[in-house]
């Protein structure tokens, strides 16, 4: 009985334990530095991008084309702005930037998605009035 109850709490002691230096090997191996440098890389690429693409088109068409691309564009840097910005209330722990971080980067899945699938249309037609050498 009681002394039943002491050795079960033992068990789950060593089970504690075990996930304690479980969780420790983990957060060693830099998982989040990882996670910050990626992010960091697309956020500088997609940026990159999202100002050269309407650059680009407007020095060879003379005007821009306003529309679903353009749009999904411009609204995945702001997220992607807005789940950066989150990053240093997440360090001190608080959970409801680790909750706008992670929405405004599957919302910015959502809208790469929809970047792939209007921006294939417009790339066929760039390849079919583009005058090869």
């Amino acid at each position: 009985s009681y002394v039943s109850t002491l050795k079960g709490a033992l068990s789950i002691e060593s089970e504690i334990e075990g996930l304690v230096k479980e969780r420790k090997d983990l957060a060693s191996s830099g998982p989040r530095d990882k996670h910050f440098n990626q992010g960091a890389l697309l956020l500088f690429i997609g940026t990159a991008f999202a100002i050269e693409g309407p650059l680009n088109t407007y020095a060879r068409a003379g005007k821009l084309f306003p529309g679903p691309h353009l749009y999904a564009g411009a609204g995945l840097v702001v997220l992607w702005a807005l789940a950066a910005a989150m990053v240093p209330a997440m360090q001190k722990g608080n959970d409801a930037a680790r909750g706008v971080h992670i929405g405004a980067n599957v919302a910015g899945i959502g809208l790469f998605v929809w970047q792939i699938t209007s921006g294939i249309p417009i790339l066929l037609k760039v390849v079919e009035f583009t005058k090869w050498p």
